[in-house]
């Protein structure tokens, strides 16, 4: 390994996250053997200064993702109204992103019904973490009325101030439709300021996840004072069920492309390879566009011109795995708990997961994970107090949602391109 590579290897966040979890549970087991100097005051020191990082986190949602939520519908309409082929593509995605929503619910609780979390390990891992009665506070009730009403909060600012997120999106989803209504002169500058504002709270985000590997260490360190390494076996069955979801994800794709894409299994599958490897190796979609485009024009039979526009649109604005992927881990987060996954629940975290995909796509990994999750959770009303823990092990299902991306990419631009170019000079002309 060369200089620079060992260098970037020891300067990774995620490398440090994930020795933070694993050293905090560590030193708590110990303490937890041998005890700990200070006792039970080091212990709400370190448990404070936990929370206090988890709630720096925190403060940034509401802002982040109604910004999120105009801007990324602000550029989804100039997109489609640039010609008929972009406007083509973007109702695929939106078919595919629904589809996989509703995939990724029915996966995630069929892997909890074949394979569920074991009860005492999930018991160690939330200790210390929020009770059962605040977990009762934060779902609420009121049934299907209630649900109905917080889709349309009267007072936005009270819906926030209680993290009532459903209501946000859907006002911030209006919102960013009603944008699209106003003049460019009127339109442009409020976009502009959603886009600062959005940026701003990356870089508080940004600096926040500095601190991630103290955040976490004093998360696990109190985890590991109370159930000792009893909780690392759970974190194991999360990536597990998480990974199994992503590659079903995939699997599913290649029968798409086959049924939609008209293309068989075998020259889709071999077609799609190279781009796997190479999001397999960077976990970044853009790194393998130039790579999904010459696969899709020599071996998928798409024309260049749906090629040069489909693939830089589907890097820019679809990520098929952050529906699958984020539900998987709220569905984690309820069974960890105990709660009762609902129809409305689901129904809540599917929209939710579905508005979220459309404004984060192109935040990076540590960023993604805590805007677009946190969202949906709180939709779902899970408590977020167990995501810094599987924040840490994110790495390993990062390596398949990249490679789901790519390989539904490369699936979109089939699908669009209809009629097979390479057999037909009419379809290779362009559109």
């Amino acid at each position: 390994m060369t200089r620079s590579r060992t260098a970037a290897l020891f300067s990774s966040l995620s490398l440090w996250v994930m020795v933070a979890l694993i050293g905090g549970l560590a030193a708590g087991a110990a303490a937890q053997a041998y005890g700990i100097p200070g006792g039970t005051g080091t212990v709400a020191l370190v448990e404070g200064l936990g929370q206090l990082w988890l709630n720096a986190l925190r403060m940034t949602i509401i802002p982040l993702v109604f910004s999120l939520l105009v801007t990324g519908i602000a550029s989804i309409a100039d997109a489609a109204a640039t010609g008929r082929l972009a406007l083509k593509a973007m109702i695929v995605f939106a078919l595919l992103l629904v589809g996989a929503t509703v995939y990724g619910i029915l996966a995630s609780l069929g892997l909890h019904a074949i394979w569920p979390i074991d009860p005492e390990g999930g018991r160690l891992l939330l200790s210390g973490a929020v009770g059962d009665e605040a977990v009762r506070q934060n779902l609420g009730g009121g049934g299907l009325g209630a649900f109905l009403t917080s889709l349309a909060p009267a007072n936005p600012i009270r819906a926030a101030a209680d993290d009532a997120i459903l209501g946000i999106v859907v006002f911030a989803i209006v919102f960013g439709f009603a944008t699209t209504r106003l003049s460019a002169r009127l339109r442009q500058p409020l976009t502009l300021f959603f886009e600062a504002v959005s940026e701003t709270m990356i870089v508080i985000v940004h600096w926040v996840l500095r601190a991630a590997p103290v955040g976490v260490f004093a998360l696990s360190l109190g985890v590991g004072l109370r159930a000792g390494l009893g909780a690392a076996g759970v974190l194991g069955h999360y990536i597990a069920i998480v990974s199994l979801a992503l590659i079903g994800l995939i699997l599913l794709t290649y029968v798409v492309a086959g049924v939609f894409g008209r293309v068989t299994l075998g020259r889709f599958a071999r077609a799609v390879a190279p781009a796997q490897v190479v999001a397999f190796s960077t976990q970044s979609s853009l790194a393998c566009l130039p790579v999904m485009v010459e696969r899709s024009i020599d071996r998928l039979g798409v024309s260049p011109a749906t090629a040069g526009l489909v693939l830089p649109l589907a890097v820019a604005v679809f990520r098929i795995t952050s529906t699958v992927a984020n539900l998987a881990v709220c569905i984690y987060v309820a069974r960890l708990y105990g709660i009762a996954l609902t129809p409305g629940v689901l129904f809540a975290g599917g929209v939710a997961a579905l508005a979220i995909s459309v404004g984060t796509v192109g935040l990076p990994g540590q960023v993604s994970f805590f805007a677009s999750i946190a969202p949906i959770a709180l939709a779902m009303g899970l408590p977020l107090d167990v995501l810094p823990l599987l924040l840490a092990v994110e790495v390993v299902p990062d390596i398949f949602r990249t490679v789901g991306n790519v390989t539904a990419d490369l699936t979109a631009a089939r699908i669009v391109e209809g009629r097979d170019a390479a057999a037909d000079p009419e379809a290779a002309s362009g559109i």
